[in-house]
């Protein structure tokens, strides 16, 4: 059986494989654009149900809580952290391993189709160059809102509670969504590019372990050497956890201020990374097309 693709020469099978005809259909109108848009988007969708992506994306903020909190919870109350228990601490950290790891995962998409020619095949036909990348995003998005919720649960069970207002609460959920687009368009960007699936995740581990354990998000920086505290105070991770924690709050007090100066690092990084991201992937994709 085959799905129709709006407003171009071709369709999409249930496979995923795009089969294209002889005859042109020219019609690039927003809603032409806004089915297709869809139609790549349930493609990536649907079948993530079956082939147990969306289950990886409900079980890894488990582990991930499960090799954090476990062996580092009494050393960290023993050391100190600053806040009311290491749970409150480390919830924003657990937040960003989930996000990276759907990342990773939005990376493999975009090289997997990369390598089996899907975006050659969709630079020939009329629509708008964007729209395939969109798809993936939307996709990882997808994965990464389920993740979130997931990484927030397993918070609650360790004690992780939220100790501002709702809208403290609304902006951190937001800013964790925000962080995780931001991600994605980054990995996807590269996965399209090297067209490696093993590859691009190889080269995407080494950074999420470099930039995640030289953070605060699992000790404050005053307990790394003194000629690494300035690195991981200002490196990206740092200034998403920090946001993060004080958009959670604490029953000290001690998370931080909801403030420009707080928040403002994070969402420079966030927003930097979406729009250089998103035009580089509308550079690359021009030049499939040319």
């Amino acid at each position: 059986m085959l799905t129709e693709f709006p407003g171009t020469t071709g369709h999409i099978d249930h496979d995923g494989d795009v089969r294209t005809t002889d005859e042109p259909v020219a019609d690039r109108s927003p809603s032409v654009a806004l089915t297709q848009w869809w139609v790549l988007a349930r493609r990536l969708i649907r079948p993530a149900w079956r082939t147990g992506e969306i289950f990886t994306a409900l079980l890894a903020p488990a582990v991930f809580t499960i090799g954090f909190y476990v062996p580092l919870n009494l050393v960290m109350t023993v050391y100190g952290h600053g806040l009311s228990s290491y749970a409150q601490f480390l919830m924003p950290m657990i937040i960003m391993q989930a996000v990276s790891f759907c990342a990773i995962a939005a990376a493999f998409r975009s090289a997997t189709d990369a390598r089996e020619g899907l975006d050659i095949r969709f630079a020939t036909m009329p629509m708008p160059r964007g729209v395939p990348f969109a798809a993936r995003i939307t996709a990882a998005a997808h994965r990464a809102v389920i993740a979130v919720g997931a990484a927030l649960v397993c918070g609650a069970v360790i004690g992780f509670r939220f100790y501002g207002s709702w809208w403290h609460t609304a902006g951190f959920i937001a800013f964790s969504l925000l962080i995780a687009t931001a991600l994605c368009c980054g990995a996807d960007l590269l996965g399209s590019m090297s067209a490696s699936p093993e590859a691009t995740t190889q080269i995407l581990v080494l950074p999420q372990l470099i930039f995640g354990m030289v953070s605060t998000g699992f000790a404050p920086a005053s307990q790394f050497p003194s000629w690494l505290q300035g690195f991981v105070r200002n490196q990206p991770v740092s200034q998403f956890v920090d946001g993060l924690r004080a958009l959670a709050g604490d029953s000290t007090g001690n998370a931080g201020t909801v403030d420009i100066a707080t928040l403002g690092p994070g969402l420079a990084w966030a927003i930097g990374i979406l729009v250089v991201c998103g035009g580089l992937a509308w550079r690359h994709a021009a030049r499939r097309v040319a």
